[in-house]
């Protein structure tokens, strides 16, 4: 699997807010923000089916 990079805007309150999550969980930032997009996704693919991809 490739790991591919995103830059995002985020509001500064958010992003110390996200920092204070993530270190209370162990996790980096951006595992944090790996772990939620992963929970968001398993959430929409459990209501609406698997997401197939068409590589």
């Amino acid at each position: 699997m490739a790991i591919k990079s995103l830059s995002i805007r985020i509001d500064e309150d958010m992003l110390d807010k996200l920092h204070v999550v993530a270190d209370y969980e162990g996790r980096s930032a951006n595992g944090q923000i790996n772990v939620l997009i992963r929970d968001c996704i398993a959430a929409y693919e459990k209501e609406h089916g698997k997401i197939e991809l068409g590589k």
